[in-house]
Formats: C-alpha cells, structure tokens, sequence
C-alpha cells in the first residue's frame, strides 16, 4: 500500500489532481481559523523568541476549535506576576502549546492562585504547569487533594514541598486512593508516624491501588523472605512501587551474570533495598569493580550493600586508593577493611585517616585530592 502511494506521486497528471485536492481542501478552512492561526504563530514569534519553524510547529498542536480563546497579552500579564520570564513561558509553551488558547481568567489564574497560597512561585510552577496541571479540575481534583494533604500531613510548606516532589499528586484523587492504602499498612503492624516517612520519601507509592499493595507486601514476605516487621520492608515497598517488572527483572539477571545466586540478590534488598534503584549500567560498572578487580564475592557484597551504592568516582574510588597507600607504607592496621572506610563520613574520613599521617607523608592528602578531582 505504501509504495502504490508513493508510485502514484511519482505520475506528473497524478501530482496536479493531488494539489487540486489540497488546495480545494484548504480552501473551505473558515478564513477567520486561519487568520487566528497567522496571529498566533506572528505571538510566539516577536514576542516569545520562537523560531518562524516551532511556532509553526507548536501551534499545530492547538486545537483550532478553541482559537476564540486567544488572549495573548492577558496571559503573558498572568506569568509575569508569577514572575516567569520569558525563556521559561517559551518553555512552557512548547511542552503545554494548549497554555496559549486556555481561558485564562477562568482556568490559569484561579488554579495559580491555589498554588501560590501554598508558597509556590517562578520556577515552581513551572514546573506544575509542565505536568499538565490545567487538565485537572479545580473543585473536583486539585483543592480536594490539597484539603485532604494538608490534613494529612500538617501544614502548608509540607504539602508545598511533597506536591514539587512528587507532582501527580494533583492530579490523583487523594481521599479515595490513599485511606485504603494507610489503613492496609497499618494493620501489617506498620505506625502512622513511619506510613508518614515513608509517603514523604517516595509519595508515590501510596496512589497504587490496594490490590498493587497487597501483591508487593506477598512478594516480598515469599520472594524475598522479608517479614513486615524488617526495618526496611516500607523502603522495599516504595522501591517497587517505582520500578516496573521488566526492569527488575533486568536488573536481576546482571547481578546473576556475575554469579550471584537468588538467595544473594534477596539477602541484598533485604540490607538495601535501594540497591534496585541503581540503574543497570552503574550495576554493570559497580560489579565490574568490586568482583573483578577487587575479587569480591558475592555473599560479601549482598552482606554489605551500601558498597553498591556509594558514588565509585566520588567515595569508593578514592577512599580505595588512599587505603591502599596507608597500608602499603604501614600506617594503618592490615586488616582495616575498605566497607570500613567507606562508611566514614567526609569529615570523618579526612580526621581519622589522611590528616593523622600527613606530617610523616604529606603526599597522603596531596594523593586523596587527586584521586577526587
């Protein structure tokens, strides 16, 4: 069929009836949609810093029905008391080209206004406005679900700070997906006060349905052998609730390309369950250099896994380095081992091991700074 189509291009007579039928098409367009449209893209344009070509582009997108909307002046009033510029509005513009045809008196402004309440401003709402916020409704979505967070979590800047994190917030409908949720936990044994750590860490976890729950607190009490009363079995939850099958399973099978056995992946989510939110190449590097050049085994690394998720470049690397140096030039116990190193913090580690030798070797803090740059 496609290449009949494009046979048939090729026959000169064939091009002209084309054309006609284009032209005849476009020719019963209502001459004020086009007109409309001409101005709109003039907007984006000279006064957006568009391109003649992605203002033609974006305002492809809008829904020529609706041009009798255009307000271009009163919207750009409304973003700049929001304090948006205008790179930012052209941002907008072309992820949301519907921004440029919405009832802006009606729609816009009493939708910002809710979120300015909460404290949020500039590049806040960007951000909110980005993940199509103007498709939900003010009354039946967005105020109820501000309502029933603020109850829940307490105050303004609360509820401020978790929708940035976790934007869909707004546009899930809050009282009736998360009571189920809440009261399943707690009935596992599970307090309010750690549900609510737990929805501050990962909000999204919670606007699963409860049948999704259910099967992720199964899976891993059988699969896993993890019992709910483990002090990591909410961060496991909030871990599948961000990963779908498919990739974890990927995920799996490179720890297994490298020898791991099941009961050594599970041994590791039980310790770190965040271990599973690496993506797979930085598994790939990271099992790289703790079994093959390190020859580390794999009951070892599942025992200690906050190895796995230290930055290599930033924490492992170095700290590798210096401890290698330190016990080479005998200045450290032999068997001071690098979990034990990595562990430290920043501070820590600079008091306890580089700056105690640097009056024998001062080459040992001269050394660290190198291997971090």
């Amino acid at each position: 069929m496609l290449a009949a189509m494009f046979r048939i291009g090729s026959n000169g007579a064939q091009k002209h009836v084309f054309s006609f039928r284009f032209q005849l098409l476009y020719s019963t367009v209502p001459a004020t949609t086009s007109s409309s449209a001409n101005v709109l893209v003039d907007f984006m344009v000279n006064s957006l810093g568009f391109s003649t070509q992605e203002a033609i582009s974006t305002s492809s997108k809008v829904t020529r029905s609706r041009l009798n909307n255009y307000k271009p002046h009163l919207l750009l009033d409304v973003f700049d008391q929001m304090g948006i510029n205008k790179l930012q509005i052209k941002t907008l513009i072309s992820s949301s080209p519907e921004l440029l045809i919405c009832r802006v008196d009606k729609n816009l402004q009493p939708k910002i206004k809710v979120l300015q309440q909460l404290g949020l401003s500039g590049s806040d709402l960007v951000t909110l406005i980005k993940k199509n916020f103007l498709t939900r409704g003010l009354h039946t979505i967005i105020e109820p679900n501000l309502v029933y967070l603020r109850e829940l979590l307490g105050s303004h800047d609360s509820v401020a700070r978790i929708v940035m994190k976790e934007p869909r917030l707004l546009g899930s409908n809050l009282p009736k997906i998360m009571p189920p949720n809440i009261s399943f936990l707690q009935n596992l044994g599970f307090s309010r006060k750690e549900i609510d750590k737990a929805f501050h860490r990962r909000p999204r976890f919670l606007l699963n349905n409860p049948e999704w729950l259910e099967r992720a607190v199964h899976r891993l009490e059988i699969n896993f052998r993890m019992p709910p009363v483990s002090l990591t079995f909410l961060h496991a939850i909030e871990v599948l609730g961000s990963l779908d099958e498919s990739k974890l399973e990927r995920k799996f099978d490179i720890y297994r390309s490298f020898g791991w056995s099941d009961s050594d992946i599970c041994k590791m989510v039980r310790k770190l369950p965040y271990c599973l939110t690496t993506s797979e190449a930085k598994i790939r590097i990271t099992l790289k250099f703790f079994m093959n050049d390190l020859q580390y085994e794999p009951s070892y690394l599942a025992s200690h896994a906050p190895l796995l998720k230290y930055s290599l470049e930033k924490r492992v690397m170095p700290r590798n380095e210096i401890l290698k140096f330190l016990k080479e030039n005998q200045l450290v116990k032999a068997k001071l081992c690098l979990y034990t190193v990595v562990k430290c913090t920043e501070l820590q580690f600079l008091e306890k091991y580089v700056l105690p030798c640097r009056a024998k070797m001062p080459e040992v803090y001269d050394l660290y700074m190198k291997t971090r740059s």
